[in-house]
C-alpha cells in the first residue's frame, strides 16, 4: 500500500494491491501505520445502482474524517473542501474509486463527501472517527452553480433529501462564513 497526497491538506489516496486468481480478488483496505491520525469507531457499507448519486453530505457538529474503499464496482467519489482556514476552501476534489484500481480515499474532517455509482452494482465501505449525528447531517446540492463539480452526463438515482440539500451560498450564510 502507498499512500499519494493530493493539493488539498489532509486528503489522501491509498493506493492499494488487488491480488486476483480464479477465486476471485484480495485486497488490503487499511493499515493503521499509513494513517496513524485515524481512529475508526464506525463503520458502514452501502450498496448504489448505477447512476446513484449520494451526497454531498457532510455534519455540522460531531464532524467525521473518513476512509472510503470500493470492494465492487466503480464510483465516481467527490468532496468539497468546507475547512474555512484551507486554501482549497469551498474546491471539490474527485477520483475514481474501484476494485479493480484498488484505490481509497482517506477524507479529513471538515469536508463534504459524495459519489455516483458508475457500475451496474456498487458497494462501498466507509470507515468513520466519529459516530453519525442525526440532528448534526446536511448536505450540498450535488450540481451547485458556485461549486461547478463537473458529473457525467447521466439520469441521475437521487434520494428526496439529497434533492433539497442546501447551496454553497446558502451553507455559507447558514454557517456564518460570507
Amino acid at each position: 500500500m502507498k499512500i499519494k497526497k493530493t493539493n488539498f491538506k489532509g486528503l489522501k489516496i491509498i493506493q492499494g494491491k488487488v491480488h486476483y486468481d480464479s477465486r476471485g480478488f484480495f485486497k488490503e483496505l487499511y493499515k493503521k501505520k499509513l494513517l496513524n491520525s485515524h481512529k475508526s469507531i464506525f463503520w458502514c457499507v452501502s450498496k448504489s445502482k448505477k447512476n446513484v448519486l449520494r451526497g454531498l453530505h457532510l455534519q455540522t457538529k460531531k464532524e467525521q474524517e473518513k476512509f472510503i474503499s470500493v470492494v465492487k464496482g466503480k464510483i465516481l467519489d467527490v468532496v468539497v473542501d468546507l475547512r474555512t482556514k484551507s486554501k482549497t476552501f469551498g474546491k471539490f476534489y474527485k477520483i475514481v474509486l474501484s476494485d479493480k484500481n484498488g484505490k481509497s480515499l482517506f477524507i479529513p474532517a471538515g469536508f463534504a463527501h459524495g459519489f455516483l455509482g458508475l457500475d451496474k452494482e456498487n458497494i462501498v465501505v466507509y470507515s468513520n472517527d466519529n459516530y453519525r449525528s442525526k440532528k448534526h447531517e446536511m448536505g450540498l446540492k450535488w450540481n451547485d452553480n458556485k461549486l461547478r463539480i463537473s458529473w457525467p452526463k447521466v439520469k441521475f438515482i437521487i434520494s428526496k433529501k439529497d434533492k433539497n440539500n442546501l447551496s454553497f451560498v446558502e451553507f455559507c450564510k447558514k454557517k456564518k462564513i460570507y
